[in-house]
Formats: C-alpha cells, sequence, structure tokens
C-alpha cells in the first residue's frame, strides 16, 4: 500500500476514534486502537502521531490537546470536537442556494480551481438539491473565468498553491517586462492574485528583498521548491493583498509625484465612477470651464502609463501637472504627430522565432487547448474527496438507496479506478475490535454501489469543514462573479460562508481583485428588468465617438469580458443584439412595459469571441507599428504580423470603427503608428492635432 494511502487510512481512523471516544484519550490509547499505529515502536509513532496531527491542523482540523501541570508529553490527552471537524449548518435561502447553483454551472470547466469548488459546493449545500444537477441558467455569462491558461500555466498555478499552503519557498526563471532579461528567482510566496484575466504571485523575493509581483504568463520552465523542508517561512501579520490589487496601472512601482488631470463635465461621473479610488477627486475651480468639471490628483509611479491614459481620454481630460509630466505628454503628443505625418522608416523583416517545442507526451494545437480545458489546475486534497465520498455513501446506506458509478463519478470528476481505490481506502477506515465506519461494495454486473453504514459512521454523516484550498475556490467563484447573477444573491451567501468558516478564505491565499467600478447600483437595476422581462431606458456614453445615446431596450442577461461588465440586449429598432457597458451607463430606468423574450436571442453567443478575445468581427484591418520599446508587451496581447530586423514589430488590429483605432494608438503614447489603412492614419493626425491646438498644463 502506498504511503499516502497509509497516511490517509491513519488520519481518518484518527478523526473517527476520537469523536467515537467522546472523551480525551492518551496517546498510549490511540497507539493501541487506531489503525495504522499499532505496529509502530514508540519513537516512530511519536514522529508519525506529530506529523499527522500538524497536517490535520493545516487543513482546518484542530485537535485538543490537555497538557498536565508538569508539562510530561507522555501524559497529554487528545481529543475532537465535533464542531472542530464538522461544518457548522448554514441556512441558505433559495434565492442564495439558487445563485450557488449558478455560480458553478458558470464556472465547472474554466475555472481554475473548478473541482475544489465542486466539492466545497457539496459541503455548504448539505441537505438539500445537489448543486452538481444544476439547470442551466441564461441570465448570466462569463467571457472571463479565472481559468489559468493552459496546460503549463496550470502545473504552474498547482504548484505555487501548494507552496503556499506549505509554506515553501519555490525558485523559478521569470521575465520581468520592463526589465527585459530572463532572471532565476527565490521566492517566498505569500498570496495569489487575480486581476484584468491573469494570475498573480505576491511574494518575498530574495534577490530584491523586498515584497514583488509575479504574473505566471511571464514565469518559464518549471516551478521548483527551493528546500527540502515543510513551513521553511512564515509569511508577516502585517500583509495585505488587497494593497497590491487595488492599484491603477499607472500605480504599479514606487510613486514618483502627484499627476493633475482636468476632467471635462461630459466625463466626469465616469471616471469618478471608475476611477475615483484612486486618488482624489475636487471640484475643478479655477481649473475649470464649466460647473460640472472635476479635477483629478493621483499619485502615480510610471509616467508613460498616467501619460497612456489621459491621451486615451482625448479632448475630455487634460494634465495639468506637475510640470515634468506635462513636459512628458508634450513629447509625447509630438512623436505621435511626427509619425503620422511622415512614412514610418521601417527595419527590414526579419523570420519569427520558432515557436516552443512541446514537452513529450504534450498535445499540440487545438488538442493541446481542449486538454487545457478540461484539466483542471488545482486538484483538492485526496482527504478532502474521502470525507466528502464517506457523507454520500453513508447517507445513501441509511436511506436503504443504491448509488450509480457513472453518476457518483460526475459528481465527484473522477475516473473509476479512482472512485474504487477510494471505496477500498474507506472500508479499512478503523480503530481496532472491528469498529469500522462503513462498507460499501461495487455491484459490477449492476454498475451500482450498495453500502452498510457502520455504527461508528455517525463520525461521518456530516459535511466536515471546508479544507483551505475548497474554501477558497468557494469565496473565489463567488468573487468573481460578485452580484451580477439577477436571480440570487452571492453577497449575502459569501457572508454566510464567512461566518461558517470562522475567517475570511480570502486573506489567506488567493485574492480576486474586484473591477475598479462600482456599478452595484446600476446592476440592481438591471437585474430586476432581466427577471421581470421588462424593458430599460438607458442613457448611454459612446466612448469611441464621444456621445451619449438614449436607448429603450430588452434586457436579457449580464455578461462579463476583457474590459468589463455588459448588459447583453435587444434593441427593437436596431433589430439586433447590443451589449452596453456597465460602466458607461450613466443612468438606467426600468419601464413598466413588459417584453417576450424572443427565443431566437443568445445572451451568451458573444462569449467566445470579442468579450474573451478583445478583437471585433470586422471587414477592416489595420497594420500597425510597435517600436522596440513596446514591442515585447505588444506581443503579449496582439497578432504579430511581422518581426523587425530593430526589434520592433508589426501588429494587426481588427476593429469595427476608425474612432477605436485612434483612441488605441493614442494611448500608445508615441510607441505605435498606423501603416494602413491611410483614412486611419489620418485620423489619428487629426486627434493628435486636436490634443496640440490646447496645450498641456494650461486651463
Amino acid at each position: 500500500m502506498a504511503k499516502d494511502t497509509e497516511k490517509l487510512i491513519r488520519q481518518l481512523s484518527l478523526i473517527s476514534y476520537l469523536m467515537a471516544e467522546r472523551r480525551p484519550v492518551t496517546a498510549l490509547e490511540i497507539r493501541r486502537d487506531v489503525e495504522g499505529y499499532s505496529g509502530m515502536n514508540e519513537d516512530a509513532f511519536a514522529r508519525r502521531f506529530y506529523a499527522d496531527r500538524s497536517e490535520l491542523e493545516s487543513l482546518r482540523i484542530q485537535l485538543t490537546v490537555d497538557r498536565p501541570a508538569d508539562g510530561a508529553a507522555e501524559q497529554e490527552n487528545y481529543s475532537l470536537a465535533p464542531e472542530n471537524f464538522h461544518l457548522p449548518a448554514i441556512a441558505f435561502t433559495d434565492t442564495e442556494h439558487a445563485a450557488l447553483q449558478t455560480a458553478l454551472h458558470l464556472l465547472d470547466g474554466e475555472f481554475a480551481y473548478a473541482e475544489p469548488l465542486r466539492l466545497a459546493l457539496q459541503q455548504i449545500t448539505w441537505g438539500r438539491p445537489s448543486p452538481l444537477r444544476a439547470p442551466e441558467q441564461r441570465s448570466v455569462a462569463l467571457g472571463i473565468t479565472a481559468s489559468a491558461g493552459g496546460h503549463e500555466l496550470s502545473a504552474r498555478l498547482a504548484k505555487i498553491e501548494t507552496a503556499i499552503f506549505r509554506n515553501k519557498p519555490i525558485t523559478f526563471d521569470s521575465y520581468p517586462m520592463a526589465r527585459d532579461e530572463l532572471g532565476t528567482r527565490r521566492v517566498d510566496p505569500y498570496h495569489l492574485l487575480f486581476q484584468g484575466g491573469q494570475f498573480y504571485l505576491l511574494g518575498y523575493s530574495h534577490e530584491r528583498e523586498a515584497i514583488r509581483v509575479f504574473r505566471l504568463s511571464r514565469i518559464r520552465g518549471k516551478v521548483a521548491y527551493a528546500t527540502k523542508a515543510e513551513h521553511d517561512f512564515r509569511r508577516p501579520a502585517d500583509f495585505d493583498p488587497r494593497v497590491y490589487a487595488d492599484r491603477a496601472e499607472w500605480q504599479l512601482g514606487a510613486e514618483i509625484g502627484v499627476a493633475e488631470v482636468l476632467l471635462c463635465e461630459r466625463i466626469a461621473w465616469q471616471i469618478e465612477r471608475h476611477f475615483g479610488r484612486f486618488g482624489e477627486i475636487v471640484p475643478a475651480g479655477e481649473h475649470g470651464t464649466a460647473e460640472g468639471d472635476r479635477l483629478l490628483r493621483t499619485p502615480y509611479s510610471s509616467a508613460r502609463m498616467i501619460v497612456s491614459w489621459v491621451l486615451g481620454l482625448g479632448e475630455n481630460a487634460q494634465l495639468i501637472g506637475p510640470p515634468d509630466l506635462v513636459e512628458e505628454l508634450s513629447r509625447r503628443r509630438s512623436a505621435i504627430e511626427e509619425l503620422h505625418s511622415e512614412s514610418v522608416p521601417l527595419a527590414q523583416a526579419v523570420p519569427a522565432p520558432p515557436p516552443e517545442p512541446a514537452a513529450a507526451g504534450q498535445p499540440r494545437g487545438a488538442a493541446a487547448a481542449d486538454q487545457a480545458q478540461v484539466e483542471a489546475a488545482i486538484r483538492p486534497e485526496r482527504f478532502a474527496r474521502l470525507v466528502t465520498l464517506a457523507s454520500i455513501l453513508i447517507r445513501a446506506g441509511r436511506a436503504g438507496q443504491r448509488l450509480q458509478v457513472d453518476e457518483l463519478r460526475r459528481r465527484l470528476k473522477i475516473s473509476e479506478e479512482e472512485l474504487r481505490e477510494d471505496i477500498n481506502v474507506l472500508n479499512v477506515v478503523n480503530f481496532g475490535g472491528g469498529s469500522y465506519v462503513l462498507y460499501a461494495e461495487v455491484l459490477e454486473d449492476e454498475g451500482e454501489i450498495e453500502v452498510d453504514p457502520e455504527p461508528y459512521s455517525d463520525n461521518f454523516d456530516r459535511p466536515a469543514r471546508l479544507l483551505p484550498v475548497e474554501a477558497k475556490a468557494l469565496i473565489a467563484a463567488i468573487d468573481l462573479i460578485g452580484e451580477h447573477i439577477p436571480e440570487g444573491s452571492l453577497t449575502s451567501a459569501r457572508k454566510k460562508i464567512v461566518a461558517a468558516l470562522g475567517s475570511d478564505p480570502m486573506e489567506q491565499g488567493l485574492h480576486v481583485a474586484h473591477a475598479t467600478t462600482d456599478d452595484s447600483h446600476v446592476v440592481k437595476m438591471l437585474s430586476r428588468a432581466i427577471v421581470e422581462h421588462r424593458m430599460v431606458e438607458l442613457d448611454y456614453y459612446k466612448e469611441n465617438e464621444d456621445v451619449f445615446s438614449q436607448r429603450t431596450v430588452e434586457p436579457y442577461a449580464l455578461t462579463n469580458g476583457r474590459e468589463g461588465w455588459y448588459l447583453a440586449s435587444f434593441d427593437p429598432k436596431k433589430g439586433e443584439m447590443r451589449h452596453f457597458r456597465l460602466d458607461r451607463i450613466r443612468r438606467a430606468e426600468v419601464s413598466k412595459q413588459t417584453f417576450t423574450p424572443r427565443p431566437e436571442v443568445d445572451p451568451a453567443a458573444e462569449v467566445d469571441g470579442w468579450m474573451r478575445t478583445g478583437e471585433v468581427r470586422s471587414s477592416r484591418v489595420a497594420r500597425v507599428w510597435i517600436s522596440p520599446e513596446r514591442a515585447r508587451w505588444a506581443r503579449e496581447q496582439r497578432r504579430v504580423a511581422d518581426e523587425l530586423a530593430d526589434g520592433s514589430i508589426v501588429v494587426e488590429l481588427s476593429f469595427a470603427g476608425i474612432d477605436w483605432l485612434v483612441r488605441e494608438v493614442l494611448k500608445e503614447a508615441g510607441d505605435a503608428a498606423v501603416l494602413e489603412p491611410q483614412d486611419a492614419r489620418e485620423a489619428v493626425l487629426a486627434a493628435v492635432r486636436r490634443l496640440r491646438a490646447v496645450p498641456a498644463g494650461v486651463s
């Protein structure tokens, strides 16, 4: 029998024994009665028992130790209160339960923590219809689902997750974009952060002697443990991952100044809602020309990034300080104008580097993508699976029901071989004297499982406490979706779950950064309209055209994508589907007029298209030159058409409207130029000349 299997049998038998005795017991009694300890000498037992206690405590299963007054270890008594093993009952409402069902349906298969999420939902919804049989919900769809992003990235995520859990330093090769060099790092991993569709590692870098942020997609090769020892470091008590999640792009680094940005009245409401948390917004006073103008003061660590953001706002924003930042803006506007006034001198094209070879046995192309889709990045500990399976088996046995092998495999997402192995393990969990927990038999001819619960099955007849990875998966799923489920409430469910756990799992290893926008008031109205099939009237800001539009539409679903959350709706006047970004809805009002849902409307039709890829369907494609200084960033986000000898590249951007393309080029702050089509080049030139008409720093 494998050592891991022996350990699991020993630990499960220990738990069952301690809860069955209902009294403190001595180490001698444990060694004598519990399966797996009886054959050990005194020293071996002491080592194994100490290791088992430590591991159970790390799984949130806390043994109580009563020490005698003289402190003699051999006289210690041990017990396990049922409340230290069993999960407290959580009284979910029907709407909360429906919301949890929807969360599982939306994320299952495309969530890095999909498997522990399934087990967690099996535990917390105990006694209700299984969330694993949730019906399809069409009122919400996800383009961004916190999937790891391929087999290799999944492997890194799983290794880092384990290292955080075990407090083990790790080593890896990292490619930081700003420094443009590959280097080996030794890091004490503190926390994982999911933000903007990417996973990041927060940890102490021994090379930098400071906490650093590492994007997982920029880690090269394998992640390895730095030592063989367990618990090599302790995370600082004052470490707060929210500090790293709550930053704008221009604030990622050491602060170098405070920018002052004058905001035109027409977009001030949107900037305040979307970016107000990154600084302070006050009335513009003498700087403004209209009563609604506002002044944003925001700390920055990257001059280029804050200038890029201001340029993307077009004529509705004006950088007025500090002077060196204003000068930087002026220089970059001049560069944009020069690049579009004259032809761009292109270096000679060079062959693109060959793709990295796939590892032995690893599929390529579409097959690799399919495999990455079905492989979960994080697998729950087998301990969690066993206690969940024990609960399911005992409940069925007491009800006199047989379980279908195929159905149980699907519910737990395991193979038939794994299911049989797990049943064999549970069949031998005991603590001497014939005191077993259950006996289950797979009936080969009928494809069913028959269960005979033993007298001590009470110890596992209720759901166990969520293990750390299960708790993190559950709360991460809730935080990823937020309050965007029309029929149900994840916020209230989250509060009940955290109360039952006794702490917030987001403080212990994974933080899902919320969108910067607070759209809760808009979401509430739209959700009501979706559920009641009522028309909604929108006052919508079309950013690319810099105009407001009034629409009356049929709301069908809330969907998310690379740039935020959208309302998927049908516009009767246009006769087609329209998607409206929630952060651009200035006002929404639910009409008294109802509508009959159209059977041909598919709210999730665009989820696998532009919402996930960022590329709109269009017949026009622009060729855009990117400077050598910015090429490495563009390679991550754009489709590269040509590699050039000086390190610059030419990318292809599909676009539906020139206004969008102009903004994208302006945001590159002088490091990009449209090569073709010609009308797009002329549009960029006209836009930058309009910006130069009002000198930076002058109100």
